[in-house]
């Protein structure tokens, strides 16, 4: 796939749009279906339609293994410190009315927001890890 020129120009145009889309599904989530589970799985996906259409050689210059590595843990991260943070603040795991802010409405609504950023993050991360480990090593 790496020459046909009418892909390789469809998905530069559209890359950024699937992206942005991923962030509006994380930003929109606890209001409208989505969240951070279909957020993560739609931006990972656009990592893995670099892989398709440019190579994997390419889309691992985008999203080094390193990286992607440090962002499973990050979002594990955040998800277990804010429940643990929630804990230390006088309630139960992710009881998110406890965080302290001005009230429980606004500590649920933010708690909820960082929940499905760690999700989101993790799942992306998760979704690449997958797909470069079933497509092997060597290049197209």
């Amino acid at each position: 796939m790496k020459d046909d020129v009418i892909l390789r120009t469809i998905t530069k145009f559209m890359l950024p749009f699937i992206q942005i889309f991923a962030f509006y599904t994380l930003a929109h989530g606890e209001i409208s279906p989505g969240g951070g589970f279909q957020a993560g799985v739609i931006f990972g996906s656009s990592f893995i339609l670099i892989a398709l259409v440019f190579g994997k050689k390419e889309a691992r210059s985008k999203m080094p293994r390193s990286v992607n590595d440090v962002l499973i843990s990050t979002g594990d991260f955040i998800y277990a410190f804010t429940g643990l943070f929630c804990i230390f603040a006088g309630g139960f795991f992710l009881e998110y009315g406890e965080l302290p802010f001005h009230s429980a409405k606004e500590g649920n609504h933010i708690g909820m927001i960082i929940i499905e950023l760690g999700v989101a993050i993790t799942v992306a991360a998760v979704m690449m890890t997958i797909f470069f480990e079933i497509a092997g090593k060597e290049d197209d």
